[in-house]
């Protein structure tokens, strides 16, 4: 990598930046934690490969791989990550128990960026491989590698629309930080980072995160509470997840399904609890009976709706729904889980955008695994057709399953390429 003038200057002025914004990230009651290691690299030691998991999403594809990574000699691993979150997952599940008996394993706080800080830290680590997780682009560090010779991968890559429009804006800097290897989620990710990355090597891998979808038991406590309530005769349909932007055309959405499907239960569930407050309001004004999840003590015998307003039910709620819609989709808000009820067996339907779980790849929709619609008329119109005409269940989640089972392999790739990048460099 050429040492230009303006890479020099650049570093220069971001390193002023990162000074004077320390006394306030101090402050910061998230990066309390781990505050002084962030700041410092005396704590690190040499490592062969170094993973960087910045929060909980990232963590859990770190724990994949490094619970499937099959080295044939010892090797020294680092893994940071930048949140309490991230913290917490890495520590609860790699152990000494379910990684190889080769890999000598370190937890620790990502550095900051700041240029004068991660140069220590780089120097002190010297990796021979650093592996980043999904998104994670700091300049400082990719510059701190090239100099160190470190082989550079991103794996599990995903670009959204906003970051890549934001990226390539400043290209001109990105140009001279281009990592070895990108193997992103997706074509439309790829091209994406092909065109921030000119000079990098970019494939395509199947999303590690197919591997941890259906894994999750259901509490079967919370089950027969919910079950408790709910009727035995009346389908039932979730508005999940739904955002504040998108509350208004959810409103609407309801009123079409009563009307063309008055005999069912409508379970809504907020994306946030402190919305409680204004559903009540925007149901009231549609002079809609409701009840509060949290005042139901026995099963409902007629239609009518329940404003859900107790947390963490979410998901052993979707064993029990004939239609699922997905909010967060209805505005360019990025989207929530559809996958998860469609694996219930669920008609799971989205709106138009899901820019976080693109990663699902077109294939989903193609094979209707999940119906996607354009706006909350079609939505609306789709559930009306799903409760008229149900599929069974058990169709539906075999399709689901056998649909995850075909995705999966990124584990084994993201290990196979992140070894076999070792053994080149040595």
């Amino acid at each position: 990598m050429t040492k230009n003038a303006f890479i020099l200057n650049f570093f220069k002025l971001y390193n002023m930046l990162w000074r004077l914004g320390l006394p306030f990230l101090k402050n910061n009651k998230r990066l309390k934690p781990g505050f002084r290691k962030r700041t410092a690299s005396l704590h690190h030691t040499k490592a062969d490969i170094w993973f960087q998991a910045a929060s909980a999403g990232e963590a859990y594809l770190a724990v994949n791989i490094l619970k499937k990574l099959s080295p044939e000699t010892s090797l020294k691993i680092l893994v940071t990550t930048t949140t309490s979150q991230g913290m917490e997952i890495l520590k609860k599940n790699l152990t000494g128990n379910n990684t190889s008996k080769l890999i000598n394993l370190k937890i620790e706080w990502f550095t900051f960026d700041m240029p004068d800080i991660i140069k220590k830290a780089v120097k002190t680590i010297n990796p021979c491989i650093m592996v980043l997780l999904e998104t994670e682009i700091w300049p400082a560090l990719l510059y701190c590698l090239k100099q160190n010779r470190t082989k550079i991968l991103i794996i599990n890559a995903r670009l959204s629309k906003k970051s890549f429009n934001n990226y390539m804006k400043t290209r001109f800097l990105w140009k001279h930080l281009a990592p070895d290897l990108i193997l992103a989620t997706s074509d439309r990710d790829a091209a994406r980072y092909r065109q921030v990355f000119e000079q990098a090597k970019v494939n395509t891998m199947p999303n590690i995160k197919f591997e941890s979808i259906g894994t999750d038991s259901h509490d079967p406590y919370t089950m027969v509470k919910i079950k408790k309530i709910l009727p035995k005769t009346l389908p039932l349909t979730i508005l999940a997840s739904v955002r504040r932007p998108e509350e208004k055309q959810a409103g609407f959405i309801l009123k079409d399904i009563f009307k063309t499907f008055p005999h069912q239960v409508v379970a809504v569930f907020p994306r946030h609890m402190h919305r409680i407050g204004s559903w009540e309001k925007l149901l009231k004004s549609h002079n809609f009976d409701f009840y509060l999840r949290s005042e139901i003590t026995c099963p409902m015998e007629s239609p009518g709706i329940i404003l859900w307003d107790r947390f963490g039910e979410l998901k052993a709620a979707y064993g029990f729904a004939s239609v699922v819609f997905v909010g967060g989709s209805l505005k360019a808000l990025g989207g929530q889980n559809f996958i998860e009820p469609a694996i219930e067996g669920a008609v799971a339907v989205t709106g138009p955008y899901y820019d976080d779980f693109a990663w699902a790849t077109e294939d989903i929709f193609k094979k209707r695994i999940v119906i996607k619609k354009d706006n909350w008329k079609t939505i609306a119109e789709t559930i009306f057709k799903a409760l008229k005409t149900p599929e069974q269940k058990s169709d539906r989640k075999r399709r689901a399953h056998e649909f995850i089972e075909s995705k999966k392999g990124g584990t084994q790739k993201a290990c196979d390429e992140i070894l076999k990048a070792f053994d080149e460099y040595i």
